[in-house]
């Protein structure tokens, strides 16, 4: 998003006078697939001309903690922080931040910003399948990918529901799977998972769950007409019959 230069020029006192800055805009973080943590280091610089003492740190995860290496800042002095992150099942870009409370009143928070990038070696597509209530039992496919450096195999499925029968077949062996879901039947709600086993190495990655249900249709969209029934109006006739004229007198 963009500043308008009014906005700009209103917070440009704000931004000369603050001390504290990273030596970057964000700290990144890269674990690999297979860390449980990842530590990192980064420097700043007090470049105000007061000395900064630096009163508490707390983040806005619990999964991120950080410590700087001193407790006080002279003017224009550089210093050294060290960041953990605990990977646990986040995957992907995760945005965390580090709030340092100062006694400079003119920087009383200073944010930390962290993006974390954590690699993803299986995707799942789409996440969930389902069928409103009472449809027509139709087959539908999940395609599980290993995207990681190292091919992983799709080694056993089970489902958490007998009411819908599943298969698979490797698509390329150890990098892409089909799974295909068939419900018995559609007029009970079910809400399931397909709990997937994989060989890979990293804990995490060795279950997976593909979801599925059977839900009932919202009202706003069954009270649409379908496809069908569009198709099925005869050509020439209007979806509502025009109002009568009155006779000219």
């Amino acid at each position: 998003m963009k500043l308008s230069l009014s906005l700009a020029m209103t917070l440009l006192p704000l931004i000369a006078s603050a001390a504290m800055r990273l030596d970057v805009d964000h700290v990144d973080v890269k674990p690999k697939p297979e860390d449980e943590t990842a530590s990192i280091t980064f420097t700043f610089k007090n470049d105000g001309d007061k000395p900064v003492r630096i009163l508490h740190l707390e983040s806005a995860c619990s999964c991120l903690s950080a410590t700087l290496d001193k407790p006080v800042y002279q003017p224009g002095e550089k210093g050294t922080g060290t960041a953990e992150f605990k990977v646990g099942s986040f995957t992907g870009e995760q945005e965390k931040t580090i709030h340092v409370t100062t006694d400079d009143p003119q920087q009383q928070e200073w944010v930390i910003p962290f993006v974390v990038t954590i690699p993803v070696a299986i995707e799942v597509e789409p996440k969930m399948v389902q069928w409103w209530l009472n449809e027509k039992p139709e087959p539908k496919t999940v395609i599980v990918k290993m995207v990681g450096e190292e091919a992983i195999k799709l080694v056993n499925i089970t489902s958490t529901r007998e009411n819908v029968d599943f298969s698979f077949k490797e698509v390329k062996p150890g990098r892409e799977y089909a799974i295909t879901l068939t419900p018995k039947s559609t007029t009970d709600i079910t809400i399931g998972a397909l709990k997937l086993e994989t060989d890979s190495k990293i804990p995490k990655y060795q279950r997976q769950l593909a979801f599925f249900g059977i839900v009932r249709q919202p009202e706003s969209r069954a009270a649409e007409p379908t496809a069908g029934e569009v198709i099925a109006r005869p050509a020439g006739v209007p979806a509502k019959a025009p109002e009568a004229k009155p006779e000219a007198k």
